[in-house]
């Protein structure tokens, strides 16, 4: 009787700490992903500035500055995190023309204005950077508890959902920015 007790608190005490351990993984996960929807946020509310500087000096690349307008109205209107992520790869490529391109204009890069944003957003774009892996990091090891016995029971039992890792899935992000100046 006693064994057989001693059994049943060691089971529930198990399925306690690893409930409990599945929960803090996911909300790591979630506080993960706040952390880069921070980060993109700020990133989204420098691009009205720099659109502003940048547009005077570049007459040929309004396209590239459209493009970066309706991804930011885009962001403001998406809901999940795919789309977020969609989103991000597609402003990375716009915001690496802009930087590129932005080489040929002497006045613009010896606008002071400019050299502000654009530092702004190198800074930006580190924190992404860690943040992304410290989402992805986070993940994994969510991803993983959810797979690996006996957690992988409870994980069913109680319906816990795998996570999204954030990759790059656009092609053209993970080019080198191509420019041509030859349309002039």
């Amino acid at each position: 009787m006693w064994i057989a007790i001693a059994i049943l608190v060691v089971i529930v005490l198990w399925v306690v700490f690893a409930y409990n351990g599945l929960i803090r993984k996911k909300l790591k996960v979630e506080n993960a992903w706040g952390q880069i929807d921070v980060q993109l946020q700020r990133r989204f509310d420098l691009i009205p500035n720099l659109v502003n500087v940048v547009k005077g000096y570049m007459d040929y690349e309004k396209d590239v500055l459209e493009k970066v307008t309706e991804l930011r109205t885009a962001w403001a209107n998406a809901s999940s995190v795919d789309e977020k992520v969609d989103l991000d790869n597609k402003l990375t490529g716009a915001l690496k023309t802009i930087m590129a391109v932005s080489e040929n204009y002497p006045d613009l890069k010896a606008n002071q204005s400019f050299s502000e944003l654009q530092e702004e957003l190198r800074n930006t774009e580190n924190k992404i950077s860690y943040s992304r892996q410290f989402y992805n990091d986070s993940v994994t090891m969510y991803n993983t508890a959810l797979q690996v016995f006996p957690t992988n029971i409870l994980a069913s039992m109680f319906h816990f959902t795998s996570k999204t890792l954030f990759v790059v899935s656009d092609d053209e992000a993970r080019n080198n920015v191509k420019v041509d100046f030859g349309n002039k």
